[in-house]
């Protein structure tokens, strides 16, 4: 997934099949390295929250919160090994975010990686 999202320039721009088949694997790459779904859904929690603030706003009044999102990511991984694989991914796609397209486009990479790590057996 990391040589996806390295030669793409912007998120949007990553084909949406590629990111479903992609986000199955590290589903369940993330299921077998043990990382809980509550892991998972905090950070989608913090994208839905955006996500909700984009509604009638301009993707600029989001932009500097999609890039904080890096360090909380970070601060999870330190804490716990079994997030370095998220955050690395995560932080790949963040940093392809430029717009209101890309930023739908990690809203789909999340839950697309959420729903094949919870169909894997992720608890």
């Amino acid at each position: 997934m990391i040589d996806s999202l390295s030669n793409i320039k912007y998120l949007k721009d990553y084909p949406i099949r590629d990111l479903v088949k992609h986000s199955e694997i590290f589903g369940k790459a993330l299921r077998d390295q043990r990382l809980e779904t509550n892991q998972i859904r905090k950070f989608l929690d913090a994208i839905n929250r955006l996500k909700s603030k984009l509604v009638g706003s301009e993707f600029s009044e989001i932009e500097a919160e999609i890039v904080l999102l890096k360090p909380k990511l970070a601060y999870a991984a330190a804490r716990q090994n079994v997030v370095k694989p998220l955050n690395k991914v995560m932080s790949a796609a963040i940093d392809k975010v430029e717009s209101k397209a890309d930023f739908e486009r990690l809203v789909n990479l999340v839950e697309s990686i959420i729903a094949y790590h919870k169909e894997a057996g992720g608890k």
